[in-house]
């Protein structure tokens, strides 16, 4: 039989491409966060507590930035609530918490950060709007007064375009301007153009006054998943500004996670995004942090960063109507994400490792000898023993009423072995 790879020759390995943004750099004190550029693709969420119960809003940031947020932002719409701005970073520094702070402004930021200058001082970035932050005359002055205080206070700037709260005189003037063409666009188009030629030219202007272009990150927010696709590579193709992806009002469950991961991972393959958020409506009773857990899925999937361990788990079939394997699984998960504010800490490195819970012999054996520590339980009408594979190799056999319990256990033991500081 003719070698098959004498014909067809090896199959190029499927990689992100490179991004093509400048780094920005995000500061807070002495302490520097790179964003694009090299530097990771960086994971972002925001707090939905009112921001004014300032022990409250702290709880839920450390909550998120142990979920693995690298940005946390707090709306910042009220004088109360910019005055408990230096007090929630307060809150967190007391906390060991180090996450930066991004203040979300809308219609009088301009006025928050000159009267509230420890709240200036205390976030690490502003979100600036650019079809909020004033009309007419005052738009150019509002939009400075924000652009200066970043300037005083060394702060990044993302300005965020949204198609919910456009600048309405550029819509009108590029509606207008295109009325008179051979062939007009379609309206979506103008709605696109509008969203890019506003950010490009916020951040131009902000560079015009002063801001250096390594602080500023843009950002065109739109909800539907083919709309964010065109604009963001338009917007790549004629800025090399950090950008930040995000599908605005994604939705609620699997909706929202579907299509946040289905345009976010698109997105980045082809290298465009340097922050990401994955915006989703949480379940009633869930937790705020699912949207980092969706976020940090996304980039760890496409082998962009490395964050929890990862668990490889069956679907279940007919072979596995026992579902011994799938609460297993979810206990090992849980156990994992749960433990990494301290493993990351205590082991460095632990993040890469690889656990797999199977159900039945048909791949179960195989997928365990992939992952670093992994188990085959039995299926239905299969001996009831479960061989555990550790390194590649079978390192033995469980069986009784305690398996999940002792293959705990084990995962608990192989990652103090080869993670530990010994």
């Amino acid at each position: 039989m003719q070698n098959p790879l004498r014909d067809f020759g090896p199959v190029a390995v499927a990689a992100p491409l490179p991004r093509r943004s400048r780094q920005a750099k995000i500061t807070w004190g002495s302490r520097i966060v790179t964003v694009g550029g090299d530097a990771p693709v960086r994971v972002q969420s925001m707090t939905n507590t009112d921001t004014v119960d300032a022990i409250g809003t702290a709880i839920q940031v450390k909550e998120l930035a142990q979920a693995g947020s690298e940005f946390v932002r707090i709306t910042v719409n009220t004088p109360e609530a910019a005055a408990a701005v230096p007090y929630i970073r307060e809150q967190l520094d007391r906390m060991g918490e180090s996450v930066p702070l991004v203040g979300d402004f809308h219609y009088n930021g301009h006025r928050l950060l000159t009267e509230f200058p420890d709240c200036a001082q205390a976030l690490s970035k502003y979100r600036i709007n650019p079809g909020n932050v004033g009309k007419g005359d005052k738009k150019d002055k509002q939009f400075g007064q924000m652009i200066e205080a970043a300037m005083r206070w060394n702060k990044a700037v993302r300005i965020g375009v949204n198609w919910g709260s456009l600048d309405q005189d550029l819509l009108a003037s590029l509606m207008d301007a295109n009325s008179q063409r051979a062939q007009p666009w379609e309206a979506r188009q103008v709605m696109y153009e509008a969203l890019i030629t506003s950010a490009i030219e916020s951040a131009r202007l902000a560079e015009s006054m002063g801001l250096s272009g390594d602080q500023i990150i843009l950002s065109c927010k739109v909800s539907g998943v083919q709309d964010l696709i065109a604009v963001y590579r338009e917007l790549a193709r004629r800025c090399d500004y950090a950008l930040h992806l995000g599908l605005t009002e994604a939705g609620m469950g699997t909706k929202g996670t579907v299509a946040s991961s289905t345009a976010l991972g698109i997105l980045l393959q082809e290298g465009i995004g340097d922050t990401i958020r994955v915006s989703l409506t949480p379940q009633p009773g869930e937790a705020r942090t699912q949207e980092v857990v969706v976020a940090s899925e996304i980039l760890q999937s496409l082998g962009l960063r490395v964050f929890v361990p990862s668990v490889t788990a069956c679907p279940g079939c007919g072979r596995t109507t026992s579902t011994t394997f799938q609460e297993l699984a979810k206990q090992i998960d849980d156990y994992l994400r749960a433990q990494m504010p301290v493993w990351r800490v205590r082991y460095p490195g632990v993040e890469g490792m690889k656990v797999a819970v199977m159900g039945c012999i048909v791949n179960g054996p195989g997928e365990s000898k992939h992952a670093d520590i992994g188990i085959s339980l039995p299926g239905t009408g299969e001996a009831p023993a479960a061989p555990v594979f550790i390194d590649g190799e079978k390192a033995l056999t469980l069986r009784g009423e305690r398996i999940a319990e002792e293959f705990h256990a084990l995962v608990e033991q192989y990652v103090e072995r080869r993670y530990g500081r010994h």
